[in-house]
């Protein structure tokens, strides 16, 4: 059986007191091992990150530049074998796998404006014969710990901005679909990244525990769910370590009564079902607004009818299976559970059968959900799609502000006004104006508010370059040494 090793200062190392096992999600059949690294194991990698820290660090912005523009050329040529690769241990389809690199390359491709991002600011003469300039230098080793469910995206989310700033990584990937963040160091190394600047341990509790309490980790980025997010920060933060943990999500989608219908159905089923809607962006509540309600509902419910699902190297398949058994089953028991709590199943997913033993799960719909049902308050992460009805934009709006969560919202309206108004008054980190998973470019940051971010900066673009550098200024001055005198006044500007 194939072993995925730890990438270590260069070195591939596959051996390991324990495994875990890696599966096939369409077949159900485990196909890889994983080792799991030990606290000694985590250790190591730790220090080869330190080590290589100096040279990184003094390595030129032009050097930096080159191989960041080679791995953006590297990862081009070899983006069906990554996508292959992520298909085959995640279960997207290949098309979704092969989108995932492509916005995961939109950080690689603006971390090659390194020199730009990283210039400070000067200002001179703001006393008598005093300059005052700024820079911008990196926090030093910083641990990457991301989920299941962007395997490739999410790494390189993280890894371009920490790289680019001078920083060394460790990345602690999912043990779940672990091979594409080896595949990714190798392809740095390839590029030129010299050994120990990028390292890749694989591991559980065991392994993240180490990272949050090695006091040579000086930060921490993190993307999952709530309750752990908000474990990491506050354990990181107690060791001294800068961090952004990303959580959970209830993403809301609102349409209002003028609002294309067809646009709208499209949208909803697109963003609630793609990737088995095992993504922190998917579309997870639609939020109909007055009379379009039961039109919208039979819209979507005739769509999903057409939906392909099968093995993610099918082209004929929209969706694959859910990452593992046990998560398939806990995403079942919310449809199971919704009709007793007073919900419509419109379409049961559980129904669907499947000629396989892999992890399928088919597409639900539930109607008339209320806050306070496990359908509406929990991150459900799967292929569900539930249906709050309200009478007006104001009891829409207020919604999604009570909700726990503030990731991602939209809404779907060919009312400019409306729309404006809605981006003025929602409480969410990311909005989308008929856009249903409103993730921005790789030129913005990512990220949301309340129960959805831990921290004070949201992931990758600009705001990573201030999360992985530290500001210094330094204040200059050059008298003539006859003018020296002895002053112990406060310093004043003259």
């Amino acid at each position: 059986m194939e072993r995925i090793p730890h990438f270590i200062n260069g070195a591939l190392i596959s051996d390991a007191e324990r495994y875990g096992p890696v599966y096939n999600p369409a077949t159900g059949e485990q196909e890889k091992e994983v080792a799991l690294a030990s606290a000694a194991r985590v250790g190591e990698a730790v220090e080869a990150a330190r080590a290589a820290l100096p040279g990184w660090r003094a390595t030129s912005l032009s050097k930096r530049t080159t191989i960041f523009f080679k791995v953006r050329e590297l990862l081009m040529q070899r983006r069906p074998e990554l996508a292959a690769l992520l298909t085959s241990e995640h279960g997207k389809v290949l098309s979704d796998a092969e989108g995932e690199i492509t916005r995961g390359l939109e950080n690689i491709e603006f971390a090659t404006g390194l020199s730009h991002m990283l210039k400070g600011e000067r200002s001179e003469q703001v006393a008598g014969g005093v300059d005052v300039h700024s820079v911008r230098q990196p926090v030093g080793v910083v641990a990457c710990i991301t989920p299941f469910n962007f395997p490739a995206m999410v790494p390189l989310w993280m890894i371009g901005s920490a790289l680019a700033c001078g920083n060394t990584v460790l990345l602690k990937p999912s043990e779940k679909d672990p091979s594409s963040a080896i595949f990714i160091a190798q392809v740095f190394a390839e590029a030129g990244l010299p050994a120990g600047v990028l390292n890749v341990v694989h591991g559980d509790k065991e392994a993240v525990d180490v990272l949050l309490e090695h006091p040579a980790v000086k930060a921490v980025s993190f993307v999952g769910s709530t309750p752990i997010a908000q474990s990491i920060y506050k354990r990181a933060a107690d060791h001294g370590k800068r961090v952004q943990a990303l959580g959970g999500a209830k993403n809301h989608m609102v349409v209002l009564p003028d609002a294309d219908l067809n646009m709208a159905a499209d949208a909803a089923v697109s963003a609630a079902y793609g990737s088995a809607g095992e993504r922190c962006m998917a579309v997870s509540v639609l939020v109909a607004v007055g009379s379009i309600a039961d039109e919208l509902v039979d819209a979507i419910s005739t769509r999903m009818a057409t939906l392909t699902i099968g093995p993610g190297t099918d082209p004929a398949s929209q969706m694959g299976p859910l990452i593992t058994a046990e998560h398939r089953d806990k995403v079942a028991s919310y449809v199971a559970g919704a009709a007793d709590e007073g919900a419509t199943v419109v379409v049961d997913g559980r129904e669907q059968e499947f000629d396989s033993n892999g992890f399928f799960l088919g597409v639900s719909l539930i109607d008339h959900v209320k806050p306070g049902m496990k359908v509406y308050d929990d991150e459900i992460f799967g292929p569900v799609l539930s249906v709050v009805r309200v009478e007006t934009y104001a009891d829409a709006v207020k919604l999604v502000n009570d909700n726990e969560f503030g990731n991602g919202v939209a809404i779907f309206t060919r009312d400019g006004g409306a729309a404006r108004q809605f981006e003025f008054d929602v409480e969410a980190g990311m909005v989308g104006v008929n856009v249903p998973i409103p993730v921005p470019v790789g030129t913005f940051s990512f990220g949301g508010w309340k129960n959805s971010l831990f921290g004070d900066t949201h992931m990758y673009g600009p705001e990573s370059i201030r999360f992985y550098t530290r500001g210094k200024v330094v204040t200059t001055r050059w008298p003539d040494p006859a003018t020296s005198v002895i002053d112990l006044g406060f310093p004043q500007v003259d």
